[in-house]
């Protein structure tokens, strides 16, 4: 269900059954209103809906609109509008790390040092000692939109590094691709657990319940992937995804125990405890670090990259505590 005047446009372009190339004059205009009217690009549901829209094109696409219409100029024009408007948006408030020099072993003790765990609440705290099972399921919901299409948006990346960091990358990507093991790859440990709490595993069943917030941290993930020029905060994206990875988890999966949830519905969280402990020294190091020591250029867009990954991810987790803490959902109404 479209979420505004934007989704409204996009939405009906691709179910009308017209063909791609249709003129776009009107839905270019309609997504440069709406975004110069939104007063934060973020919580905004039409923005991010329409944009999880259109990149979803480039993942598995929906059923029944032509896969012609993922390289359409009407969508890719109204889409660059509302790309150019979320980097500003995020550039404007995502705060960067100064005084990191263009070495593999600085860049990765600043992304270590971004990425330390502080006290204080947090969702992960609060799923292993206090959440309910309702809102277990509501956790299990809003991380689907990414967990169902693990790894995927920073796979874009690969054909765009080289060396080491390319070779870092496949490294972390192939674990998460089960390791040639289809009943390994994460997205499937994690369809397990949906299944072994009673929710539906099908991907995108849940797009409809979940806010804006939710939407904004997928959609950034595939901002960067499907851009070249973004390749560096692809890294420092994943690097930092990695290193805040390992600890919640083992939360995540306590949590669920303490409700009774058997071994096969936290694999998902175990396994990561274990994986992504090594991967954070593969992504700060191999991949980061070697990135920037390799294109200097590219330092800035790495740190931004994961600063980026920290701050949406303290807007999102915003949100849920802060409703949870008010006995109210944090997904949106059905």
């Amino acid at each position: 269900m479209p979420r505004g005047p934007l989704s409204l446009a996009v939405l009906d372009l691709l179910g009308s059954g017209r063909v791609h190339g249709t003129d776009g004059a009107g839905l270019t205009e309609t997504a440069r209103r709406v975004t110069e009217r939104s007063t934060d690009l973020l919580t905004d549901d039409d923005v991010q809906l329409s944009l999880y829209v259109m990149y979803e094109l480039f993942y598995r696409g929906f059923e029944g609109v032509d896969d012609e219409w993922e390289w359409d100029p009407v969508l890719l024009s109204a889409r660059a509008v509302v790309e150019r408007a979320l980097e500003q948006h995020l550039a404007e408030r995502v705060p960067v790390p100064d005084g990191v020099v263009p070495q593999r072993d600085a860049v990765a003790d600043a992304l270590f040092a971004l990425t330390a765990p502080t006290p204080g609440p947090s969702v992960a705290r609060y799923v292993a000692k206090r959440a309910s099972l309702e809102q277990l399921h509501e956790f299990l919901i809003h991380r689907s939109i990414y967990q169902l299409k693990e790894a995927d948006p920073h796979t874009w990346a690969i054909p765009r590094l080289l060396g080491q960091p390319k070779a870092a990358l496949v490294e972390i990507q192939a674990d998460e691709y089960g390791g040639g093991d289809p009943g390994r790859m994460h997205y499937e440990l994690f369809a397990r657990t949906m299944r072994g709490a009673g929710l539906d595993d099908q991907y995108g069943a849940y797009v409809e319940r979940v806010p804006a917030v939710t939407l904004a941290g997928v959609n950034v993930m595939s901002l960067f992937g499907l851009h070249r020029r973004w390749r560096g905060a692809t890294a420092g994206h994943l690097a930092c995804f990695e290193m805040t990875s390992s600890l919640p988890n083992r939360l995540y999966g306590d949590g669920f125990r303490r409700h009774g949830f058997d071994q096969g519905t936290t694999w998902y969280f175990d396994e990561h405890v274990e994986a992504d402990a090594v991967h954070e020294q593969i992504a700060g190091r191999d991949l980061a670090g070697a990135l920037a020591q390799s294109e200097p250029e590219l330092l800035e867009d790495i740190l931004f990259g994961a600063a980026t990954c920290l701050y949406l991810d303290g807007l999102a987790g915003d949100h849920v505590l802060s409703a949870w803490e008010a006995d109210v959902s944090s997904l949106r109404l059905p």
